[in-house]
């Protein structure tokens, strides 16, 4: 059975996602985070955030998509609460007195670690927002995998000091303390967890651990970033059948979803029907604190390494099409080697737009990071195990049919 989670399923496709990078603060410092440039100095004003706003409605023609998701991020958005409250109340109130067409059409989108969810001011948010809103909070798996990378930050490590492993403390406690209220007001949520090399021989435990916690869709992946060690993918795949034999002996696929089981991914690309970008850099947009937009958070300073930040315009100025153009014509081939387009499993597998523009020889858009290769074809083997195991199963106890039909209802849903 497939569950959709409320912000996977609304308006899938057809909103357009705009982006407040509220603040670059977070209470973690987590050890696999993309974002290399997180201070406690550069904070969004309400001046910014106004003016980014005004922006964006009064440019209605461009931005013709039916619907639109709110998007709040950090660091951790919810540190920002004040100001997140006055822009969404701003936002409502502007979209009511144009006669906005995303007018009652609209979604404010949280990811947020959990830790300071349960506050009197965050609550309250939520209440008055409540059925326009997606949250999602990220919950490693186990204690034990949660908190080998997600820690938190301590004043050593502002200084740019590794502490030492035994003075790391891990934030599980703080954030599983919340999954029962946040479950309660969004008992559909589903949450994403990410897997670097360290944490590999945790998955099937955390993955079902989740499960076992009411979170009943787990969105997992790799980390894009070029990780991985000798052996990781022979590890990943033994993890991953073992999580598949637990998942479909334990009849646990009737009420929950792991991302890592996905019937219609590794098989040769159709390179019509496929042939588009993974992602919506560039159809997004994206704010800073300092009111430069950008065609998705990957590309700001603090999520780049090697790179220098790619903006195409700011709240004063407008967007630069001409800058924003070469993101219009980003599709599978034209980032895209002919080993990859030509590979045998290659439907399904990921990339992200500003890993490629981070890892590429030159400032380019146009070159595919190919560091999850390895890892994208020990999950196509392990898939292929999971639905063969899956399907066996259920025609020997005459379940297929049943089966497909709730899958294909769960699929029509939104949620």
């Amino acid at each position: 059975m497939s569950i959709k989670t409320n912000s996977e399923a609304w308006q899938s496709g057809i909103a357009k996602n705009i982006t407040f990078i509220v603040t670059k603060d977070c209470q973690l410092a987590c050890k696999y985070c993309y974002l290399v440039g997180k201070n406690i100095k550069e904070r969004m004003s309400w001046n910014v955030a106004k003016q980014a706003i005004d922006y964006i409605l009064d440019h209605e023609e461009d931005f013709r998509e039916e619907s639109v998701i709110w998007d709040f991020i950090g660091g951790e958005p919810f540190l920002e609460i004040d100001l997140i409250d006055k822009i969404c109340d701003y936002i409502k109130v502007e979209l009511f007195r144009r006669n906005h067409h995303w007018f009652n059409s609209y979604r404010f989108s949280f990811s947020t670690n959990g830790i300071n969810y349960h506050e009197d001011k965050v609550q309250r948010f939520i209440a008055k927002n409540r059925d326009h809103l997606s949250i999602g909070i990220t919950i490693d798996g186990t204690e034990r995998k949660h908190d080998l990378n997600r820690i938190y930050k301590t004043p050593e490590m502002e200084a740019g000091i590794a502490p030492a492993p035994e003075d790391e403390k891990g934030s599980y406690k703080d954030v599983v303390r919340n999954i029962p209220l946040w479950l309660s007001q969004f008992p559909n949520a589903g949450t994403k967890v990410t897997i670097s090399s360290a944490d590999i021989p945790y998955i099937k435990e955390s993955v079902l651990h989740l499960f076992d916690l009411g979170i009943h869709e787990v969105n997992i992946n790799c980390v894009f970033e070029d990780v991985w060690t000798e052996g990781d993918d022979v590890k990943f795949e033994e993890q991953l059948m073992q999580l598949a034999d637990a998942i479909i002996d334990g009849k646990l696929y009737e009420n929950n979803a792991c991302s890592f089981f996905t019937e219609n991914m590794g098989k040769p690309l159709d390179c019509v029907l496929e042939n588009q970008n993974w992602c919506g850099a560039g159809k997004m947009l994206s704010v800073d604190a300092a009111g430069n937009f950008y065609p998705c958070t990957r590309f700001a300073q603090y999520s780049l390494r090697d790179k220098k930040a790619w903006i195409i315009g700011n709240v004063r100025d407008g967007i630069d099409k001409n800058k924003l153009r070469p993101f219009l014509t980003l599709d599978r081939c034209t980032q895209s080697t002919q080993e990859c387009i030509d590979c045998e499993v290659g439907s399904g597998c990921a990339w992200c737009q500003g890993e490629n523009y981070d890892a590429a020889e030159t400032p380019t858009i146009y070159q595919r990071s190919t560091a999850i290769c390895k890892m994208h074809k020990a999950r196509v083997r392990a898939n292929n195990y999971y639905w063969n195991k899956l399907y066996r199963k259920l025609e020997l106890e005459g379940e297929r049919e049943a089966f497909e039909s709730n899958k294909k209802k769960s699929n029509d849903v939104i949620c």
